[in-house]
């Protein structure tokens, strides 16, 4: 297999009737599905659309799929853009990715015509509408490998400019395959998707619904400020799995939901974006205690996650392990000296070499030279490897036991966020002389500091116009001075003991 597109066409002869996708009350068989992305392939191919990044705008969902396929068979690619994103961010995508075309649907349609003025705006209904040429389809697919980009999600950057990372069809294949037969996935799952399309974690719920001719069971997201709504939801459509972000899994015993029901259909939850903390861990296998829970761990960068470990539900957990890599990627440790670390409890930084890699950042080589490199230990040939900037240690049963970062990229609401760019955004705001990001782990709270005149309220209404909701710090502090070191750099350790004391 070298195109995704195989995993849906199979489906939709195996299972033409069944629900291939739930929205609310909105479905879609699995023999709708292929046969609308075949309408929509042929649109854009009849519109000489054909080997181009094409940005869908518009929420998760049945049109968002259907812009997904559609574009596939065009042998383009996608890159899923949240039309809640402020403009400055939606630009700052647009110059980077060069994209000539969007897809929206009608609630985004005036917003889209506005935002891109440039490009050309395709609503998905006409791709709806179009009559499906065969043999072009089936000509163009001759022309597919498996080393063309699927999808390109674009991560925060230090820079200030977000980062493209273009994944392709084989590595998407390669994880899928190993993930859903590692897992046990059936065609009887009913798949949960909490995540964004613009996040991988979503990547997870589609592929290995489509492969395996499950229903992807879309989940509202209104529904997590409300966990009541949500767990009927869950409840109501007899969800089987969730590969779900710390943070939402935690939404739930946060609010106490299980006190008013459990989703006792569930028969595997996986987790990742954050470390698990063990009292909310407890509360889920305390009340589903025949459940699979799987801990995984991966960065955008190598195609959903590289290694995982599954929970002992009987076992008291200190840490939990991220565990031991996927088959066919290789996950080690390299020290200072970018030698192999083999030791128990001896700290280095996670990387990963094999099919799973992406490709790169998306019109970005200085980026992608920076973090993908040749392998230092392997001189006969020239292996890619990526470094996650992650560090890492085996415990005494050689699980990797996760240990922080290595720069000031953290892992915050399940994003992969560079301090930096808070930074480089508070800083650009009128009235700010000098600001300092810092990251509570432990409380998962972001502080944003600065010395400036601007008010506190002026500035947090300034970063909404600029910044993702998730990268806008939980506690905006002014302060009058940043403590130095003395070496003249700001002094984080004293700055975060400051925290509490000065907060808003």
């Amino acid at each position: 297999m070298y195109n995704v597109i195989e995993y849906l066409e199979k489906s939709a002869i195996k299972y033409p009737l069944k629900n291939a996708v739930i929205e609310e009350e909105k479905k879609i068989t699995y023999n709708d599905l292929c046969m609308y992305s075949k309408k929509g392939g042929t649109y854009l191919l009849n519109n000489d659309i054909k080997n181009s990044m094409i940005i869908v705008f518009m929420d998760k969902g049945i049109d968002a799929l259907v812009s997904f396929f559609s574009c596939i068979y065009a042998n383009c690619f996608y890159s899923l853009m949240n039309p809640e994103l402020p403009q400055n961010r939606i630009d700052q995508i647009l110059n980077s990715s060069n994209a000539k075309y969007v897809i929206t649907n009608d609630e985004f349609n005036d917003l889209a015509e506005y935002y891109f003025k440039d490009i050309k705006v395709i609503n998905v209904k006409e791709l709806k509408k179009s009559k499906i040429n065969e043999e072009l389809i089936n000509s163009v697919k001759l022309e597919h490998i498996d080393y063309d980009p699927l999808y390109v999600n674009y991560t925060s950057g230090s820079t200030g400019v977000p980062k493209g990372v273009a994944i392709c069809h084989r590595s998407v294949i390669d994880f899928i395959d190993k993930f859903t037969e590692l897992f046990h996935f059936s065609s009887k799952d009913i798949i949960a998707n909490q995540a964004p399309f613009d996040f991988d974690v979503s990547v997870k719920d589609i592929y290995s619904s489509i492969k395996m001719g499950s229903t992807l069971l879309i989940v509202p997201r209104r529904y997590f400020s409300n966990p009541k709504l949500l767990l009927d939801y869950l409840c109501d459509n007899k969800a089987t799995n969730m590969t779900w972000a710390v943070s939402a899994l935690c939404l739930i015993t946060t609010f106490h939901g299980f006190d008013y029901k459990v989703p006792k259909t569930v028969k595997r939850v996986i987790f990742s974006g954050e470390v698990m903390p063990i009292k909310h861990l407890n509360q889920w296998i305390e009340k589903l205690p025949k459940t699979t829970f799987v801990n995984v761990y991966g960065p955008t960068e190598i195609t959903c996650n590289c290694t995982y470990y599954i929970i002992d539900n009987k076992k008291e957990y200190e840490k939990i392990p991220i565990g031991k890599s996927f088959p066919n990627e290789r996950v080690v440790l390299i020290d200072e000296d970018n030698k192999i670390i083999t030791d128990k409890n001896k700290v280095g930084e996670i990387c990963v070499i094999g099919t799973a890699l992406a490709l790169g950042y998306y019109n970005n080589k200085e980026q992608t030279n920076k973090a993908f490199t040749v392998n230092p230990n392997q001189p006969n040939y020239d292996e890619m490897m990526y470094h996650t900037g992650d560090l890492a240690y085996y415990d005494l049963d050689d699980n990797l036991i996760f240990n922080g970062r290595k720069d000031f990229q953290i892992k915050y609401q399940g994003h992969r966020i560079e301090l930096e760019e808070i930074d480089k955004a508070i800083n650009s705001c009128n009235g700010v002389d000098r600001s300092c990001t810092l990251f509570d782990e432990e409380k998962s709270k972001l502080y944003g500091f600065y010395v400036g005149s601007i008010s506190k309220a002026d500035l947090r209404i300034k970063l909404k116009e600029i910044l993702p909701v998730y990268m806008i710090p939980t506690s905006i502090i002014q302060i009058d001075s940043f403590p130095l070191t003395k070496n003249g750099k700001i002094n984080r350790k004293e700055l975060f003991e400051m925290r509490g004391e000065k907060n808003d």
